[in-house]
């Protein structure tokens, strides 16, 4: 992987993200136990939440909602339904979605699943590293939803990225992003990662949920995809690295973690820490 000798250029790549000028209303489809984290947290960066899946409402509801996550973290007969039949409303009204493939390595069902919601063009798909690579065909060590350290070393990362970037050349218009220790951000003509980030974020749930629902709401108010990708990533897990210096206890730490979600923002400067750089510099975001 190629570092970049300076940060200046993810700064200037996320410069005017935050704060948001305007408060997107993002309607979420996902799993009741991080429902709660996650309305809250777009509401801590000044977006509002609508945690609403009942496919009779969604006529109506996609002539207000400025974008959708798609997460698979609590499936039923119905869930699925609903989930595709958002996909599709989605897809008819050209409303950014972001789909989080939690689970897609543990089940063939949500590996088809997340198959078939990618056929309805989202803008982002999102998973940890071993879900993304099952979701791209790749041999996986996931254990549940659970990425396996195994699949977070450089050489296995760097076929990820490869393989990521062939998913993006058959769908142009979609970003993949692949969290872990270093985060993959892909799409059809440029590959990054990133290095933010503290190890006591695995160890409360709904981080990768509160993610995807971050990068939704920036892409509610119009941000280019990439953009809103690597921003929200690096957002949150400075938010992490800003509760760890502040904290002890991990019960502490994650109070304090979305707590930092409406603070850090007012550091002009927060985004000078960001870490990360090129795949391969032929393909270079910044």
């Amino acid at each position: 992987m190629v570092l970049f000798n300076s940060n200046d250029s993810f700064r200037r790549l996320t410069q005017g993200v935050f704060p948001l000028t305007t408060s997107p209303l993002v309607q979420c489809i996902t799993n009741e136990i991080t429902c709660e984290s996650m309305a809250n947290a777009l509401l801590y960066i000044d977006a509002k939440p609508i945690m609403a899946d009942d496919a009779r409402e969604f006529a109506e509801l996609f002539d207000q909602t400025n974008s959708l996550l798609l997460n698979l973290g609590h499936l039923s007969v119905e869930r699925e339904q609903n989930l595709l039949a958002a996909a599709r409303f989605a897809e008819q009204t050209q409303t950014p979605v972001v789909i989080d493939l939690v689970g897609v390595a543990a089940t063939e069902l949500r590996y088809e699943l997340a198959h078939q919601l990618a056929a309805c063009r989202p803008t982002v798909i999102k998973g940890n590293s071993s879900e993304m690579r099952a979701y791209c065909g790749l041999q996986s060590s996931a254990r549940g939803v659970d990425a396996s350290a195994e699949d977070q070393e450089e050489e296995q990362l760097l076929l990820l990225a490869k393989a990521m970037q062939a998913e993006a050349n058959q769908h142009p218009g979609t970003v993949y992003l692949a969290t872990g220790e270093k985060d993959l951000v892909v799409s059809s003509t440029h590959a990054s990662f990133l290095a933010n980030g503290v190890a006591e974020l695995d160890r409360f749930t709904g981080t990768g949920d509160i993610v995807g629902a971050l990068i939704a709401a920036l892409l509610g108010v119009g941000n280019d995809t990439f953009v809103a990708t690597i921003t929200a990533v690096s957002y949150f897990n400075l938010c992490g690295e800003a509760a760890r210096k502040r904290t002890t206890g991990l019960a502490n730490f994650r109070q304090e973690t979305l707590n930092q979600l409406s603070l850090l923002m007012n550091q002009v400067e927060w985004a000078a820490d960001i870490r990360g750089g090129s795949l391969w510099q032929t393909t270079a975001y910044i």
